[in-house]
């Protein structure tokens, strides 16, 4: 099983130069978790809720609304997110990306093919896959 079996293709993504408060929007309407920051075609990080909800959490501090909102569409995407992030790539057996997720403490890898970003597998996908994998198996409780 590999991990392009189990990716979300075609993740949705952020500019190094969008906002906190584009971030802020987009884990809000799109009720995910990460995106991979990709500038001129490559991938060059990875921005995560717990990233916005930190730098939020900083600009909530100021107490008047305008410098909140100044402070919201001035904080770029690229001074929160992580450079560089570990990726892997989509023929990757989904073992070794699992064991990347749990050893590194995060909670999704971007998939890259070349220097092309093609996918994202998470920890829900490995759920899913591991769901899948036990549906599988036939039912041990079953008569035979």
């Amino acid at each position: 099983m590999r991990v392009r079996d189990h990716m979300s293709p075609d993740p949705v993504v952020l500019g190094p130069e969008d906002t906190l408060r584009q971030a802020r929007d987009l884990i809000k309407d799109k009720n995910l978790r990460r995106f991979p920051v990709v500038e001129n075609g490559r991938l060059v990080g990875i921005v995560t809720d717990r990233d916005v909800r930190q730098a939020d959490i900083s600009s909530q501090v100021v107490q008047e609304r305008r410098y909140v909102d100044y402070i919201l569409d001035r904080i770029q995407v690229r001074g929160i997110m992580t450079p560089d992030p570990i990726t892997v790539e989509p023929d990757t057996p989904i073992a070794e990306a699992a064991a990347l997720i749990l050893d590194r403490k995060i909670g999704g890898l971007p998939v890259v093919s070349g220097e092309e970003l093609v996918g994202i597998i998470t920890e829900t996908d490995l759920i899913r896959a591991f769901i899948s994998m036990l549906d599988a198996l036939p039912d041990p409780t079953a008569e035979q």
